[in-house]
């Protein structure tokens, strides 16, 4: 697992909504049994969800999804089964992004 891997949503209940989620988790802390993760949701729920410091747009496998910074949450690593990709070319917008939700800055 690395930073700012990208994986399927495993959840029934949630994957529609935020079919993606990003793994944030820095390897500093890998033996932990939790990953720390953020939600992608589709760019189409801007209107009510969007902060564009808060919320970056992400293009991802040709599709613009919004990161959702402020859903960052802890699961269990072995729920990230699924890896399709990576945003590490995004990583400084990322950061910001945690950044902002935590600072303020």
């Amino acid at each position: 697992m690395a930073q700012f891997d990208v994986y399927r949503n495993p959840s029934k209940k949630t994957n529609k909504a935020y079919p993606f989620l990003v793994d944030v988790q820095n390897s500093v802390i890998d033996q932990l049994a939790t990953r720390l993760v953020v939600p992608l949701t589709n760019s189409n729920t801007r209107n009510s969800l969007y902060m564009k410091k808060l919320t970056p747009e992400i293009e991802f496998e040709g599709v613009t999804y919004l990161f959702l910074t402020q859903q960052l949450s802890s699961i269990p690593e072995y729920v990230l089964n699924d890896r399709i990709g990576s945003l590490e070319h995004s990583r400084e917008l990322l950061i910001d992004a945690i950044d902002f939700a935590i600072t303020g800055i």
